[in-house]
């Protein structure tokens, strides 16, 4: 399996671009955090996880991370990447649990992420670039604001990954600046 065919797979099964951008988002923050944590060597992984982490979301929300792995068997994917993708929804959607530490940063920042895509759709420049810490954290807080990313499942991920709740908005507010231009790069090419 590669990224071709997982991207083929994911465009076959979504098609609003809300849900590719953010599929292309969680793709290249979970490739900065394989190398920011140690595996950089796994990064391409860690990468196809988050590429393919909600393949089944639109097309059946209704199954969504119980019809993922008869999606995944299209491609050959491997149990591991599998196993991480049912496992980002657990307590939601799913009974699996992330156990590597490459599942729990998948689970902590796939809400995160939305609520910071939601937050920078709301600036003047429509950017992560000049958001700061403060004015995500004022936006976490507000349970009307981008109700729909669970501030629960942010705080658990973070508890899994041993973290801060503020070390996890820094480090993925980070990692989002740094990947967004190469995201959008990404994304008008799929347009």
């Amino acid at each position: 399996m590669n990224r071709d065919q997982a991207l083929s797979l994911l465009k076959k099964y979504n098609k609003e671009p809300f849900h590719l951008l953010h599929a292309l988002t969680l793709e290249a923050v979970m490739r900065r955090f394989a190398c920011e944590l140690g595996y950089a060597d796994k990064a391409d992984f860690w990468a196809l996880c988050g590429l393919l982490h909600d393949v089944d979301f639109e097309m059946f929300p209704s199954e969504h991370c119980k019809k993922a792995p008869e999606l995944l068997a299209q491609i050959n994917a491997p149990a591991e990447l599998v196993h991480a993708v049912c496992a980002h929804g657990y307590g939601l959607v799913s009974d699996v649990k992330p156990e590597h530490e490459m599942e729990k940063v998948l689970f902590a920042v796939d809400e995160l992420t939305g609520l910071i895509q939601a937050a920078a759709r709301m600036r003047p420049s429509k950017s992560t670039q000049d958001m700061e810490l403060s004015s995500l954290k004022k936006k976490f807080k507000d349970k009307k604001f981008a109700a729909g990313c669970s501030r629960d499942v942010i705080k658990q991920g973070a508890e899994m990954l041993g973290w801060e709740l503020d070390t996890l908005l820094e480090r993925t507010l980070n990692v989002m600046r740094e990947t967004e231009e190469e995201v959008r790069q990404k994304a008008s090419q799929m347009a």
